[in-house]
């Protein structure tokens, strides 16, 4: 009985943290281009995790949660921490000085294919004809997509859009990851780790690479309505959402994001940041994002 009475807010909740990682995480994106072009990547990403970090545990202490931790996942989070946080996230900020926010979402939409490609690596699970096809839609889609000569003329944007795509590949095999490791049970207390093991990791290699540390009141305006929707939604709300959902679904579905996650950005970017999208990128996101479709719309295997 109570098992059934769970159900529906079993579901909401997953409604819920679907609706965070498509929606809120598509304005990322935006925010983290407009906070690079006025501060140090590593640095807006060190102060962002720690501050979220920080409060995070603060909730949890007044909802009286559990906040112990075994010594392995304390090392779990740490890595996971890294694989999403500082590299996966500090150096796609980093990449975006050189790269347009729109743009860089929709290269990060090539999530799936990844995760799917090292499901392959690390579980050995057979490619079935829908993943093959999404594969092979997914590499034409990004061959459309850095083609262009604006792209192939541009030595930074090609720097840009390769250490963006070594960050898709550190956020999916951290997807993987995650799904399997030995974390607290409890998503919030999770997310805490995990973003205090990552503020940690990026203010010392902030530090070491001798990015200039810009206090909070000489931040304009909008960089400071930047980080603070960053923490309190894109790194407490969408994060958090983002355990929860690869601990109760699988991480292709979860990559799915990757459908939502450009479009917004897209339009966002070209809406208030005034960027370009040309017609060949937007060819090359509906193929994109067709191939996403074919590989989770595959049948599941047990």
């Amino acid at each position: 009985m109570t098992s059934k009475l769970n159900q529906p807010n079993s579901k909401a909740l997953t409604i819920l943290a679907f609706f965070a990682i498509y929606v809120i995480w598509g304005g990322t994106y935006l925010l983290n281009k407009i906070a690079v072009m006025e501060l140090d990547p590593l640095f807006i990403s060190a102060i962002r995790f720690s501050i979220a970090g920080v409060m995070i545990f603060i909730i949890a202490k007044i909802m009286k949660l559990d906040t112990s931790i075994t010594r392995k996942q304390l090392i779990n989070s740490a890595i996971s921490g890294f694989l999403f946080l500082v590299y996966g996230n500090g150096v796609f900020i980093w990449a975006l000085k050189y790269v347009d926010s729109g743009f860089a979402a929709l290269i990060a939409s090539t999530q799936p294919l990844f995760v799917l490609l090292l499901l392959r690596l690390i579980d050995n699970k057979k490619m079935q004809r829908k993943s093959l096809i999404g594969i092979a839609l997914g590499i034409l889609g990004m061959y459309l997509l850095v083609s262009q000569q604006e792209f192939s003329s541009n030595e930074s944007m090609i720097l840009g859009v390769f250490m963006i795509l070594s960050c898709v590949i550190s956020w999916s095999y951290g997807s993987v990851f995650v799904s399997k490791a030995d974390l607290p049970s409890n998503f919030l207390v999770s997310t805490g780790y995990q973003m205090l093991a990552a503020g940690v990791l990026l203010f010392l290699s902030s530090f070491m690479l001798g990015e200039e540390w810009i206090s909070p009141e000489r931040w304009s305006g909008q960089v400071q309505v930047s980080i603070l929707l960053l923490i309190l939604f894109g790194s407490i709300a969408a994060f958090t959402a983002f355990n929860y959902l690869l601990k109760t679904v699988s991480p292709e579905k979860v990559a799915t994001s990757g459908y939502i996650n450009p479009i917004i950005a897209m339009l966002l970017g070209w809406y208030i940041l005034d960027e370009k999208i040309s017609p060949q990128s937007i060819i090359a996101a509906i193929i994109l994002l067709t191939g996403v479709y074919f590989i989770n719309s595959r049948k599941r295997q047990q």
